[in-house]
C-alpha cells in the first residue's frame, strides 16, 4: 500500500481530533457572529484552494456572506490598494510556506481584515501571520499527494460555519464525521479503476459543495495518474465543455444529495446517450450510480464522505498505471511560489 492509500485512510482521526478542544473555533465564530463581516476572501493555492472552495461555497449558501478567491499577485506583485478593513481574509494550506501566501495574509492584516490561518502546521510564517490561527491536526503527510489535510480542512470549514452560525444539527454531524469517514472509505469503487486504468483526459464533474470535491478529484487524477482531468460544474459543461464528450469519453459525475443532484443525474443520463463511459458517484437511492457514496449526519458534508471514498480509488488508480501516487513526477510536497 502507498502514503496516499494510508493518510487518506487516517482522515478520519485527524477529524476526530479536531474535536479534542475547539476554543479557537468557537472563539472567532463568536467574533464573527457578533461583529459581521460583509464579505470574505480566501487565499490559497492547489488541494488548499479547492478546500477555499467548500468552505466559500458552505458560507455563501449558509450564512449569505459573500466569499471571493483573492489573487495573491493582486496583493505582492500590483500592491492593490485593498479595502478590507473589518472583513474576514481566511488562507488554507498545508506547510504555510509559501512566500506569496504569507505576504499575502501580512498586507491583508496590516490593511485591517481579520486574518484566519487555516493550516496544518501550526509553527509555519503563515500561522505566525496571522491574527488568528486554526489548526487542521492532520499530522505529517509523506505523500506529495494532499489526503486527509484536504479532509480535514473541509471539516474544520464546516466546523466554522457551525459554530458561526449556531447550528446543533451540523455540529452534531460534524461530531459524527469520523465514523462515516471510515465507512465510506470501504466503498467498492473498483469500477472506476476498470474504467480508468488506460485513460489518457476526461472530465470530473460536479455543482455547489461537490464542485469543490471534482475540483480536487481532477488535481489528482492528474498528478497520481498521468490523466488530463478537468473539473467543470454541470452547469458549465453543457457549454464548450460539452464539444469535447463523445463516444468512449470518460466521465466521472460526482452527485451527492443536495438541490444539484437531479441536474447532476440527468447530465450523466444524457452523455451516457451519447455514448460516453459516465462513471456516476451517488447514494444507494440513485439507481442510475455504478459508484457508491456514503450519506453523513447533514447534507452540506456528503461532498467529504464523496472524496474520502475518491481518494482510495485514486491511490489504487495510480498503481493500476504503474505510478507511484507518493511520488509524482515533477512535484514536490511544499511549492514556494512568490
Amino acid at each position: 500500500m502507498s502514503n496516499m492509500h494510508d493518510e487518506a485512510l487516517a482522515a478520519r482521526d485527524a477529524v476526530a481530533a479536531q474535536w479534542a478542544d475547539t476554543t479557537q473555533v468557537e472563539a472567532l465564530a463568536a467574533v464573527l457572529a457578533d461583529k459581521p463581516c460583509h464579505v470574505a476572501l480566501t487565499v490559497a493555492r492547489g488541494s488548499s484552494d479547492h478546500a477555499a472552495s467548500y468552505f466559500a461555497s458552505l458560507a455563501m449558501s449558509r450564512l449569505g456572506v459573500p466569499v471571493a478567491s483573492l489573487p495573491m499577485s493582486i496583493a505582492t506583485l500590483q500592491a492593490a490598494p485593498l479595502r478590507v478593513a473589518g472583513e474576514l481574509a481566511i488562507a488554507f494550506s498545508q506547510s504555510g510556506k509559501s512566500p506569496d501566501l504569507v505576504d499575502t495574509m501580512t498586507t491583508l492584516r496590516r490593511a485591517g481584515a481579520r486574518t484566519v490561518s487555516c493550516v496544518n502546521s501550526p509553527a509555519s510564517d503563515l500561522a505566525q501571520a496571522c491574527e488568528w490561527q486554526l489548526p487542521v491536526l492532520a499530522g505529517p503527510e509523506r505523500s506529495v499527494a494532499a489526503t486527509k489535510s484536504y479532509i480535514a480542512m473541509l471539516s474544520l470549514s464546516a466546523q466554522l460555519v457551525a459554530f458561526w452560525q449556531r447550528d446543533a444539527e451540523l455540529l452534531d454531524a460534524l461530531r459524527a464525521l469520523p465514523a462515516v469517514l471510515g465507512r465510506a472509505a470501504m466503498l467498492d469503487w473498483s469500477p472506476a479503476v476498470d474504467t480508468l486504468r488506460g485513460a489518457e483526459r476526461m472530465i470530473v464533474i460536479g455543482r455547489g459543495l461537490g464542485l469543490a470535491v471534482a475540483q480536487e478529484a481532477a488535481l489528482k487524477l492528474k498528478e497520481t495518474s498521468g490523466i488530463q482531468a478537468e473539473a467543470f460544474s454541470s452547469a458549465e459543461v453543457r457549454h464548450g465543455p460539452m464539444e469535447l464528450i463523445d463516444r468512449d469519453y470518460p466521465l466521472l459525475v460526482f452527485a451527492p444529495r443536495g438541490p444539484e443532484q437531479v441536474g447532476l443525474v440527468r447530465l450523466a443520463a444524457d452523455m451516457r446517450e451519447r455514448g460516453a463511459r459516465v462513471l456516476l458517484a451517488a447514494p444507494a437511492d440513485v439507481p442510475e450510480a455504478n459508484l457508491p457514496l456514503a450519506t453523513t449526519g447533514h447534507v452540506a458534508l456528503d461532498p467529504i464522505a464523496a472524496v474520502q471514498s475518491f481518494y482510495m480509488m485514486a491511490a489504487a488508480l495510480a498503481a493500476a498505471r504503474g505510478r507511484d501516487p507518493d511520488q509524482p513526477r515533477y512535484l514536490n510536497k511544499i511549492t514556494e511560489t512568490h
